[in-house]
């Protein structure tokens, strides 16, 4: 089979680390149970050159790796290629972080997972010519069995895949969406997604 994956909230607790630099840039003191957006800008209550800055915080290398992992991950994703499942982690990311975002894959012992860049969000920073690119006329001729996913903006890239089934790692800011249909369920973690696709 072959499953999707997001990076961000998925693989690894970024929204946790956001809190902490939100507090530490702006003393924005938001606990992780409290942000109710996955637009971080409305979940801090920022201006635009704030959100900006937090956004390029965010982003630098060293914090990047710094992000922990979320617990189970990387042995249920292994175990998944273990038993030859296909697994495409596919992210939002800007294309800028493919180096880092490769090396934390890495780092956590993911190194046979390929990575690829959809530009999800409309990032004016995304497009370059590479392997690592997804256009979105390229990722809507791709068929996947599962998907894991945490945010509610990223529903509508699976519209094009009826049979989909659709795992959404419970967060705090997916407690309120509404699910499309009945092929999406809410999952605790890790050991919930490995018993859901292997069973």
């Amino acid at each position: 089979m072959k499953i999707y994956v997001d990076y961000d909230d998925c693989l690894c607790e970024t929204a946790r680390e956001f809190t902490h630099i939100a507090a530490r840039l702006f003393g924005k003191d938001v606990p992780y149970e409290k942000v109710r957006f996955f637009n971080l800008q409305d979940t801090f209550e920022l201006n635009d050159e704030d959100y900006d800055l937090l956004m390029k915080e965010g982003h630098k290398p060293e914090i990047l790796l710094s992000y922990e992992e979320t617990p189970g991950a990387s042995e249920v994703i292994n175990e998944l290629i273990g038993k030859g499942h296909e697994v495409l982690i596919i992210t939002g990311r800007p294309y800028s972080t493919f180096e880092v975002s490769r090396k934390w894959l890495d780092d956590h012992g993911l190194g046979r997972v390929k990575l690829l860049f959809l530009n999800k969000y409309g990032r004016d920073s995304f497009y370059r010519e590479s392997d690592y690119n997804l256009e979105l006329e390229d990722y809507y001729k791709m068929h996947f069995d599962y998907a894991i996913e945490d945010s509610p903006m990223a529903f509508r890239f699976f519209d094009h895949l009826p049979e989909l089934k659709v795992m959404v790692l419970d967060r705090p800011w997916n407690q309120e969406c509404e699910f499309p249909n009945s092929n999406y369920t809410r999952v605790p973690g890790w050991e919930q997604i490995r018993e859901n696709i292997m069973h």
